[in-house]
């Protein structure tokens, strides 16, 4: 049962591992032609399914806290030990390769997994500085140089260093670590009427434009038939796979959301070989080839390779029920979320990003042979909390704690601190 505080008390809970099977569907759909406006477009989606966790069920480790904003008390689910603890927390993680055919062209999770293994998601890395970072002039987003990021924060993976900075653990035994297990990939024929390939008349780089309403549904019922455990993470790797709402392939592009589901943990030698009830949590994004999202790939230079990934699996640690709700939030470069009462850390920091690591994967003309994670906006912008003096300090004052990862950094003063109220329409 999770205990709760303001700002953190743990719950525990056992990772433990499954078996995967595989399955498939079948179809094929048109071609067509078209880019992409920039970086005004939905990047996640919210229409997967959301189950609250509660006592009795396995699930996936988790610590539950509150914060009081203007008299109002707002309780969340964030994955791994309490912070407070001080304590280290691993959770596994089922990759899972969605191998999509569309229109009688192939795109395969399958094909991403060893550069998505490679990548700061499950390697360990520096993060003190970056090379690079997203830069924002004149109401244009673009790149240039980086500089210090997360001082001390290093031999850790990306998950890992963003949750330390949130909560200034940065030198301590705090950790939320994830272990990969790569699963067999699963087959599906996408219908005609269910999407269409997409090339990006600029750079000529094609990609598959599926039916959210279509996709949400196939991938939550592949989750029952994986027989997966609850306690560990169900992660499905799609490749230049986005998706488009309200049956119109123009209303485009998502490319990752995470979900939670009423499932079936399997029998174990702690539940005394029966099974019990469980809630699975899952995310599912995809990777993306540098220079398909839009006509210009300068002013996405954020949304290539993991982007979407890095942007959805913070999102689930910080979130994993898709419960967690907070004061309503307005980001002025990503409207396209409108006026927001949701946890969703990637959401408001959509495009702003930076360099890390050494990436030798899917490279072409508008690579730069690096890892492109996103920046994430922190527990504390949410609540209102100022000064912060719960996250790490930010690199030009260390009496102010940062409100996103990337904290001065981050080109945009409005995410120094924290946000104004909106009204939900």
């Amino acid at each position: 049962m999770p205990h709760r505080r303001s700002f953190g008390l743990p719950l525990a809970a056992l990772i433990a591992t499954a078996a995967v099977l595989f399955t498939s569907v079948a179809a094929a759909a048109e071609d067509s032609q078209a880019g992409n406006d920039d970086w005004n477009v939905k990047s996640t989606s919210k229409r997967f399914g959301e189950e609250a966790s509660h006592p009795g069920v396995k699930t996936v480790r988790h610590w539950t806290g509150q914060s009081v904003v203007n008299g109002v008390t707002y309780t969340y689910d964030i994955v791994g030990a309490d912070p407070s603890t001080e304590h280290a927390a691993t959770i596994g993680v089922d990759v899972i390769p969605l191998n999509l055919t569309v229109a009688g062209q192939a795109f395969n999770g399958s094909d991403i997994v060893q550069a998505t293994l490679r990548s700061p998601l499950f390697q360990r890395g520096n993060y003190s500085t970056t090379s690079t970072v997203t830069t924002f002039t004149a109401g244009k987003f673009g790149f240039g140089s980086g500089g210090p990021l997360s001082p001390g924060n290093t031999g850790v993976q990306l998950l890992d260093a963003t949750m330390r900075s949130q909560f200034d653990k940065v030198g301590t035994g705090y950790h939320l670590n994830l272990r990969p297990d790569v699963r067999s990939p699963i087959t599906i024929d996408v219908p005609a009427v269910d999407g269409i390939v997409r090339t990006n008349p600029a750079t000529h780089i094609a990609y598959a434009d599926v039916d959210e309403i279509w996709f949400h549904p196939v991938v939550e019922g592949l989750i029952p038939q994986l027989h997966l455990s609850p306690q560990r993470l169900a992660l499905f790797l799609t490749n230049d796979v986005v998706l488009f709402a309200d049956h119109v392939a123009t209303h485009c592009c998502a490319f990752g959301s995470h979900g939670s589901v009423a499932a079936t943990s399997p029998a174990d030698e702690e539940s005394d070989g029966h099974a019990r009830p469980g809630v699975q949590t899952f995310v599912w994004a995809s990777w993306l080839t540098a220079g398909f999202f839009t006509r210009d790939p300068t002013q996405s230079w954020a949304k290539q390779d993991i982007s979407g990934l890095s942007h959805e699996i913070t999102e689930w640690a910080n979130d994993p029920f898709t419960t967690n709700t907070v004061q309503p939030w307005l980001s002025p470069t990503a409207r396209e979320y409108g006026c927001n009462n949701l946890l969703e850390t990637g959401d408001p920091t959509v495009n702003i990003g930076f360099s890390m690591g050494t990436n030798r994967f899917d490279q072409n003309a508008f690579s730069d042979g690096t890892y492109h994670p996103q920046d994430e906006a922190f527990l504390p912008w949410f609540m209102r909390i100022a000064p912060n003096h719960v996250s790490q300090p930010t690199q030009g004052d260390p009496s102010k704690g940062r409100y996103t990862f990337m904290g001065d950094l981050n080109p945009l003063d409005f995410f120094h601190q924290p946000p104004g109220t909106c009204t939900p329409v």
